[in-house]
C-alpha cells in the first residue's frame, strides 16, 4: 500500500503533500474559498495527473516503436458538473502535440493505447463518469545530420 502525507504549511489551506519517495507538491484552495495562490487546486491536479500519466505512456510506446520524439506537450481542458457537490469532472479533452520524426499513425495508436488501456488516471476519471476525448497533432521535426 502506497502512503502519501499531507501537512498544512501555509495559511488555512496551504498544504504540502509528499509522496512515498519524498517528492512534494503544494496544494491550496481557490481564493474565493479562502486560499491565496500558494499551490495547485486539488481538482486541477487530477487533470495534471492525467497529462503526466498519459505522457509517460505515449513516450514509452513511441520509444518502443523507435520513433524519434524531440519534444512533447499535452493540453488538457476539463469541465466539471454544474451545481453539484461534489462536482466531478464530466468532460475532459486532451490535445497531444508530439514533435519529431514521428509517424502520425504510430502517434495516434500510442495515445489510443494510453487513454483506453494503460493510463490508470484516465480509467479512474472514466469510472467516475467523465467523458474523455483526445486529439493528436504531430509536428514533423527531422534532425539535421
Amino acid at each position: 500500500m502506497i502512503k502519501v502525507e499531507l501537512e498544512r504549511v501555509h495559511g488555512d489551506y496551504g498544504f504540502e503533500v509528499k509522496d512515498a519517495y519524498g517528492q512534494s507538491v503544494k496544494i491550496d484552495n481557490s481564493p474565493e474559498h479562502g486560499g491565496d495562490g500558494f499551490g495547485v487546486r486539488p481538482m486541477q491536479m487530477l487533470l495534471m495527473s492525467l497529462a503526466g500519466c498519459s505522457g509517460m505512456d505515449v513516450i514509452s510506446i513511441l520509444k518502443k516503436q523507435r520513433q524519434n520524439v524531440t519534444d512533447y506537450k499535452t493540453i488538457v481542458r476539463g469541465e466539471r458538473e454544474a451545481d453539484a457537490e461534489p462536482s466531478v469532472w464530466k468532460h475532459v479533452e486532451l490535445e497531444f502535440i508530439i514533435y519529431g520524426d514521428v509517424e502520425e499513425g504510430k502517434a495516434q495508436r500510442a495515445v489510443e493505447l494510453s487513454i483506453n488501456k494503460y493510463c490508470s488516471v484516465a480509467e479512474t476519471l472514466r469510472r467516475a463518469g467523465a467523458e474523455i476525448k483526445w486529439s493528436v497533432k504531430v509536428e514533423k521535426v527531422i534532425a539535421a545530420h
